[in-house]
């Protein structure tokens, strides 16, 4: 248990295994985002790269077959993971994910691979 709320990068496959097709990114998206709702409830902050990265990518014009997709895609979730305090890893094969989980695994920094394992927040008394 954890007295305060940990910022969660949950990270799993997100283009990986789709062949660009847009219908099944968007399904990896939702499920990325499914695990949402359990960190939230177990008392912690849930982020997922794309929620930081897409709409970069989009201001700058460029969409995900872009060539600037790379430059933003993996930097957002690295960056992002100098702020997080562990990594939730979902199935299936990601490159991403997986250079997610050694950032974090380099860092010091629980890499969980079930909902179930992350600590629930107790909160203080006040």
């Amino acid at each position: 248990m954890t007295d305060r709320p940990l910022l969660i990068l949950i990270a799993g496959p997100y283009r990986s295994g789709t062949g660009g097709d847009p219908d099944a990114i968007a399904a990896n998206l939702d499920r990325l985002e499914q695990a949402s709702w359990p960190v939230f409830a177990a008392g912690h902050v849930p982020i997922i790269g794309e929620w930081v990265a897409l709409p970069v990518l989009r201001t700058a014009g460029a969409g995900l077959d872009d060539p600037l997709a790379e430059q933003v895609l993996y930097p957002t979730a690295q960056r992002l993971l100098e702020h997080c305090d562990a990594v939730l890893r979902l199935p299936g094969e990601s490159a991403g994910a997986d250079q997610d989980v050694a950032i974090a695994e380099r860092r010091g920094l629980p890499v969980y691979h079930r909902v179930e394992d992350i600590p629930t927040r107790v909160p203080a008394e006040r």
